[in-house]
């Protein structure tokens, strides 16, 4: 059984915006309920202002829609929603329907521990209108909150260097999945274990932790409470030095410590969680290598992110290990991917395909119409070089082709002939059916760092990064502009 299916027992078909289930009783009524749709889930621009996203959630989305349907509560419960005149919302037709309902579209995804860019199908649902539709919200909240952090974890996992990254958001997350699904995504992005124990039951994270500051508070004495510490957890020594005042507490750590190795034990590390962090870990480096502890580890934490961690890098602290919680799990300096879910193509019963395009006064709101793939081009190497948006349904892209950026058709990259190739949209479910072995999470974990080094060191900086050439393939391109300008002079309806 999958986590996301342990931890919510119940039917999650209801975990949905109201409008998906009016629409879907608007399809029913207009007799478009069962016609094939394709939908493709993106983001318009890269978050946090770096070079790249890492694709996460894929597998908790899967199997939300593996096990889709609606269970007797919830069908009374929406059987009992009334309308604005207190007649029933929905009609015993599409209730009947809803009881009935079960997945069957097919899923075509990017695989979870990708790299990943704007305007890129992420997920394509593919199958009966209702369906496609019904799932959009679910579906949005999943891969779009476990994508921002995994993006999140990646870029502070990057400032930090060779030193290992802790997650210890648990107790400022954004509610109890919040915090499960953050530790998840954030080791996809690289960080080495989690404070929260139910994530590493679920999911195989290693677990650490040192005390908080009660634990002091509670004997009064520094001393008295790190020798006891000491006492109950031999083979997990790191005491947090800062209650009173942290050189103070690096003095009363090395006593422990020299208490600890005449028992034949260890200091494992103290860790500081205030002040100035440069200046208290470059002193309390030196105090322990003076007293013979050159091997105890130094653990910082205090609403660290990339940002800090690369300036304390740059100011010479001696941090072997950062402990990253508020700003990681909330995705602090940008709390949403601002994921989308659009109609990329339906088919009408009497004309067959159509491809519908949503317009806006700005290009980069303009919808990317048809069956979606991603190519990713990379030279001999093995660095990524670009990618390709294609129209699955048009003829293959030819060698040497050209790619035009979505947002402005002036700006186009030619494809060097030279370049491998690999297709990134893959399939993922058949009639609701998974059909590939899902990776374990050490799996996508090691994916997201080989993927994010065969990136240019310039696309991967924190600030005013390289931007990645991804573009439409040129008919794809052509289709797109027809069907804007098609759009925009026909006559408004009368």
């Amino acid at each position: 059984m999958s986590s996301v299916c342990e931890l919510y027992r119940p039917s999650l078909a209801t975990l949905t915006d109201l409008y998906e289930l009016t629409m879907g009783a608007g399809y029913q009524s207009a007799g478009v309920a069962d016609s094939e749709a394709v939908f493709a889930l993106s983001f318009r621009t890269l978050p946090f202002g770096g070079g790249y996203a890492v694709a996460a959630g894929l597998d908790d989305a899967l199997a939300i829609l593996e096990n889709l349907h609606f269970d007797a509560a919830d069908i009374d419960y929406l059987r009992g929603l009334n309308g604005a005149t207190g007649k029933p919302l929905f009609g015993p037709d599409f209730i009947d329907l809803l009881a009935e309902l079960r997945f069957t579209c097919d899923v075509d995804a990017i695989p979870e521990g990708t790299v990943v860019f704007a305007n890129e199908p992420l997920l394509r649902v593919r199958g009966p209108l209702v369906q496609a539709q019904l799932v959009e919200s679910v579906l949005l909240t999943v891969v779009g909150f476990q994508t921002l952090v995994a993006t999140k974890a990646a870029r502070v996992v990057e400032a930090a260097g060779d030193a290992p990254v802790l997650e210890f958001g648990l107790r400022r997350a954004q509610g109890l999945d919040g915090a499960i699904s953050a530790a998840r995504a954030a080791y996809i992005g690289g960080v080495a274990a989690t404070s929260n124990v139910l994530a590493g039951r679920l999911f195989g994270i290693p677990v650490r932790g040192t005390h908080a500051h009660s634990w002091v508070q509670v004997f009064g004495d520094e001393q008295r409470a790190f020798d006891s510490y000491a006492d109950a957890q031999p083979d997990n020594v790191t005491l947090l030095v800062d209650t009173y005042d942290s050189l103070a507490g690096v003095e009363h750590a090395i006593v422990t410590g020299r208490r600890l190795r005449s028992q034949g034990g260890t200091l494992a590390g103290i860790r500081l969680d205030s002040g100035d962090l440069a200046y208290l870990s470059i002193e309390a480096r030196r105090m322990l290598d003076e007293a013979g502890f050159t091997d105890t580890r130094i653990v910082a934490s205090n609403d660290l992110d990339e940002h800090t961690i690369a300036s304390l890098r740059e100011q010479g602290a001696r941090i072997d290990v950062w402990g990253v919680g508020t700003r990681l799990d909330t995705c602090y300096d940008q709390p949403a991917l601002g994921a989308i879910y659009k109609l990329s193509a339906i088919c009408d019963a009497d004309a067959g395909w159509r491809y519908p395009v949503k317009l806006s006064e700005y290009s980069s709101k303009i919808s990317i119409p048809g069956v979606l793939g991603v190519r990713r081009y990379f030279d001999a190497t093995g660095r990524f070089r670009a990618d390709m948006i294609y129209d699955e349904d048009l003829p293959a892209p030819a060698d040497g082709a050209a790619i035009v950026d979505p947002a402005d058709a002036l700006h186009m990259r030619v494809i060097e002939p030279t370049w491998a190739t690999e297709e990134l949209v893959l399939p993922a479910l058949r009639k609701g059916v998974r059909v590939f072995s899902p990776p374990t999470l050490e799996e996508v974990r090691t994916r997201a760092q080989a993927q994010i080094h065969s990136l240019h060191p310039a696309i991967r900086r924190l600030l005013n990064p390289h931007i990645y050439p991804v573009g439409l393939e040129m008919r794809l391109h052509e289709r797109r502009s027809a069907l804007v300008m098609e759009r925009r002079q026909r006559p408004p309806s009368t």
